[in-house]
């Protein structure tokens, strides 16, 4: 293995950038959650997405997140956004965000500890 070798920051910059198409749909459900008949839209897992890039179907340094929509309608009117559902993921997806975010941080800081330069 290579210092080169910097698979860790390529994977941390996909979450990032997973996480932030996440709150995207998110935010377009949330903004849509009283127009009847509208269909939900969800990102794919974190991890159905790296099983993609492992198996050679997904780019990591430029990923393309599927999305798909939910079929089950929750209200009268055909619509299936669940507000409750929409805000968990939100969070959960900040979460996500925030995590990657660090990681990708230390890990340049110890890149450049290696190197000889300080942040």
């Amino acid at each position: 293995m290579s210092i080169l070798n910097l698979d860790v920051l390529s994977v941390y910059s996909a979450m990032a950038r997973h996480a932030a198409e996440s709150q995207k749909v998110s935010a377009t459900n949330i903004a849509h959650a009283d127009d009847p008949g509208f269909k939900a839209t969800q990102v794919e897992s974190f991890q159905d997405f790296l099983a993609r890039a492992a198996a050679g179907t997904a780019d990591e340094t430029d990923p393309v997140f599927r999305t798909f929509q939910k079929e089950i309608a929750n209200s009268p009117n055909g619509n299936s956004v669940n507000l409750e559902v929409e805000m968990f993921k939100a969070a959960e997806a900040q979460g996500q965000h925030e995590m990657a975010l660090s990681v990708y941080t230390k890990s340049l800081d110890l890149l450049r500890t290696a190197i000889g330069r300080k942040g």
